[in-house]
């Protein structure tokens, strides 16, 4: 029987030694794999800005987390992304809270005229504000960050320097931007980008609301004459990072703090990104001859004073919906001011 026993153990001893290293490597090889459902084409500053947070996890993971990219709604259209990492249909989704309107009550004041000068301060102002009030509206994901594009600027086919001279002219707006343009005199013409182009060139709307990144990224510099810098008006469109709620708890603590760690480094450089197409898309307007015309002092308290009832209705209709519209309005106008000073 003693003979018995250490021949037992040795036996043990040798399976198991033989077998460990293919069991460990197993265990190595073992990844979570997840879905990213982008809206913005493969080509975009903003799809690869995201496809490189994806590489960057992965990478911090050392492969235990594998992301596959679906741009340009492949998986799912822009105004169903939302929902669609809401349903599991994606693990992640970017995309735009303006895309289903009426769904995000609070964080549409992000997306009011409250003159954003660029794209990290944008950027910043959104993240910061969803910290503070940390919305009931976004409880049904996990928050990874958000972005939010330059201001919106307005580029037509003859010189804008005044809001008189804006008065009747047609203007491919969407949305908010829509009741910017019809707050000004103008009149809202909705259009997506994709047809804005043909409609510039064939003279059926006179100009653009947009961020002026547009002009090279949709090649519109070469079918407008002008930009006016109203940036005392400019709009921004926050748009979201989420993950699916489940996905979310499932991932060990380690992996979690990997996600939240590179998703807060991302957060600059997608604004950074941001600014980089607003420059180039100036550059390549100039550089076809076209004018930058800024708003006089004047002209500018003009223009926001012209957009003020927007703001004031955002603000009714929250308080009336028992949201804090009035503090919200106020948070991201002090962020404004804040981050004007880090990022000028």
């Amino acid at each position: 029987m003693k003979r018995i026993v250490p021949v037992l153990v040795l036996t043990v001893l040798f399976v198991f030694g033989a077998f460990a290293p293919s069991i460990i490597r197993d265990a190595k090889a073992e990844t979570t794999n997840l879905t990213y459902s982008i809206f913005f084409p493969p080509t975009h500053g903003q799809a690869k800005a995201g496809e490189s947070w994806a590489r960057e996890i992965e990478k911090r993971t050392n492969g235990q987390v594998k992301i596959n990219i679906f741009a340009g709604g492949s998986l799912t259209p822009a105004d169903q992304t939302y929902d669609g990492a809401v349903k599991g249909i994606s693990d992640i989704g970017m995309s735009c809270f303006a895309y289903t309107r009426g769904r995000f009550p609070l964080m549409e004041v992000l997306d009011l005229p409250l003159g954003y000068p660029n794209g990290r301060i944008a950027t910043r102002v959104a993240n910061d504000f969803f910290k503070k009030f940390n919305p009931k509206e976004l409880e049904g994901v996990k928050v990874l960050y958000i972005h939010a594009h330059g201001p919106g600027l307005l580029h037509t086919l003859k010189p804008v320097k005044t809001m008189a001279e804006l008065k009747g002219m047609k203007i491919r707006s969407t949305g908010l931007s829509a009741k910017v343009v019809e707050s000004l005199g103008a009149v809202p013409v909705a259009m997506p980008q994709g047809g804005t182009y043909e409609a510039l060139q064939k003279g059926v709307v006179d100009g653009t609301f947009a961020p002026i990144e547009t002009l090279k990224g949709w090649k519109q510099a070469e079918v407008v004459k002008s930009t006016t810098d109203c940036y005392g008006v400019g709009y921004t469109t926050a748009m979201f990072v989420v993950m699916n709620k489940n996905k979310w708890d499932a991932l060990p603590k380690d992996i979690q703090k990997v996600f939240d760690d590179v998703s807060t480094e991302w957060i600059d450089k997608h604004g950074q990104v941001w600014d980089d197409s607003d420059a180039e898309g100036r550059a390549y307007s100039l550089s076809l001859g076209n004018k930058i015309i800024p708003l006089s002092k004047g002209e500018d308290a003009k223009w926001k004073k012209a957009v003020s009832p927007i703001i004031d209705e955002y603000v009714k209709t929250a308080t009336a919906n028992g949201l804090p519209g009035k503090e919200a309005v106020k948070e991201v106008e002090n962020l404004i001011k804040k981050y004007s000073k880090v990022y000028k």
